[in-house]
């Protein structure tokens, strides 16, 4: 069951120990494993913790009770509310300890895959439908020639792969950045997820953004105080970022051997998201071999995991590729690679007018004025030495020197011919020999 939360479908909490998908016995030892780590020992703090509805850990407190591994404090060392409190009885705290040898795990209730699948479809990056004004509203602050936004929205629509390509310093990464904020919807993030009894840890700080729940949402689940499955975190849509340290083994599940648990790679922690890939060429691995590795996650939307045991699974594979290259695709793919990147967007660097509408607008935010005979130095002296070639990044780069000149001998923010002259010498390294 689900409902809306804010612009997504939120997983309701199961109402049951079975509808939770996982072993009751496997529960039960999560609720000691617990107890155990934390010390919590109320129904409402056990609830928090294990991330299930109140009336169901009760329930576990009562199966562990019969079994005699947890007892009652009794209502002297009840809390300050009046609830009775739990601790572990010594054969409980032998099977905890029993329990974490086997896996160190416990808090969150992990969310089976198969559950898990089904939440990733009703919240999938390929539902999403951007216009052009949201597209152009993520990337204003960039100038971009008038075409880009017409190629980008349709690729970036589809949820399909994309690889941008073109000479460096113009705005690829700028441009994959704008297309994350452009997105800019929530999703629900499992906490851990579950296969064949192995516990695989997703929700990942340095990856996900917790986002604040609507408010305006009257329902009687949040006069119970829990409104979607709290097994999942309400996030924005994940973005990882990766560039020239990215390597293969990434892309594996991470097996804890102390702790006996897994961590979900990096495109399994990006679904529902953007996945960029900058810089391809300049990874350890080649870039064939990298873009081998995604060819059936990119046609067939799953990606294949192993176990430690060697046991292979499928787990869903719902994220926005975006390859970005200062090479020629031809220079670095086979026709069969480049084949199944879906859209192939040259990024190339500014026309001479473009380039001066960009300085334009840098100066004025730099707070530097114009001055007409530094323009003509640099258009007619400093840009045919480098065969007229713009890119985005020369006017920030240029006019921040220009800045850091001008405080240096203490005079006002100015631009002027020998100024141009300064800033170019750190643009461009001169050729010639080293003395040793």
């Amino acid at each position: 069951m689900n409902m809306m939360v804010g612009n997504s479908i939120a997983p309701l909490p199961p109402r049951t120990l079975e509808e939770t998908g996982l072993k009751t016995v496997m529960l039960r030892d999560l609720l000691l494993k617990t107890m155990f780590r934390t010390n919590v020992g109320s129904a409402n703090g056990l609830s928090e913790q294990i991330c299930l509805p109140i009336t169901m850990v009760q329930e576990l407190i009562d199966i562990c009770r019969k079994q005699a591994l947890v007892e009652a404090m009794g209502t002297l060392h009840a809390n300050s509310t009046g609830e009775m409190n739990f601790q572990l009885s010594d054969t409980g705290k032998a099977r905890a300890l029993d329990a974490l040898s086997q896996s160190e795990y416990y808090g969150a209730a992990p969310v089976p895959l198969t559950i898990y699948q089904e939440q990733v479809k009703r919240q999938s990056i390929r539902n999403i439908q951007l216009t052009r004004q949201q597209l152009t509203g993520a990337m204003g602050h960039l100038v971009l020639p008038p075409d880009l936004i017409g190629q980008l929205g349709p690729a970036v629509s589809s949820g399909r792969s994309v690889l941008m390509y073109g000479p460096p310093g113009n705005g690829k990464s700028s441009i994959s950045n704008g297309i994350r904020d452009a997105i800019g919807d929530q999703i629900y993030i499992p906490r851990a997820i579950e296969y064949a009894g192995q516990v695989i840890t997703v929700f990942d700080p340095i990856v996900h953004t917790p986002a604040p729940l609507p408010q305006n949402d009257p329902t009687a689940l949040r006069k119970r105080g829990m409104q979607f499955d709290t097994r999942y975190v309400y996030c924005e849509r994940p973005t990882v970022i990766t560039g020239g340290e990215l390597s293969l083994d990434m892309l594996d599940l991470k097996y804890n051997a102390t702790a006996r648990t897994y961590t979900a790679p990096l495109q399994l922690k990006a679904s529902g998201g953007v996945f960029i890939v900058d810089d391809l060429g300049r990874q350890a691995e080649p870039p064939q071999k990298l873009v081998n590795r995604w060819i059936v996650p990119l046609e067939e939307n799953r990606d294949i995991l192993s176990l430690q045991s060697g046991e292979k699974f499928e787990v869903p594979f719902d994220t926005l590729v975006i390859f970005s290259t200062n090479f020629h695709p031809n220079e670095i793919f086979d026709k069969a690679a480049l084949r199944r990147i879906f859209f192939k967007i040259k990024i190339d660097g500014p026309s001479q007018s473009d380039f001066l509408k960009i300085f334009q607008l840098v100066a004025k935010k730099k707070k530097i004025p114009l001055d007409e005979k530094a323009l003509i130095h640099m258009l007619k002296v400093k840009y045919p030495t480098i065969e007229n070639i713009y890119a985005n990044y020369q006017p920030i780069f240029l006019i921040d020197q220009m800045i850091s000149i001008c405080e240096f001998e203490g005079i006002p923010y100015q631009m002027t011919p020998e100024l141009i002259d300064r800033a170019w010498d750190n643009m461009f390294v001169k050729e010639g020999a080293i003395v040793h």
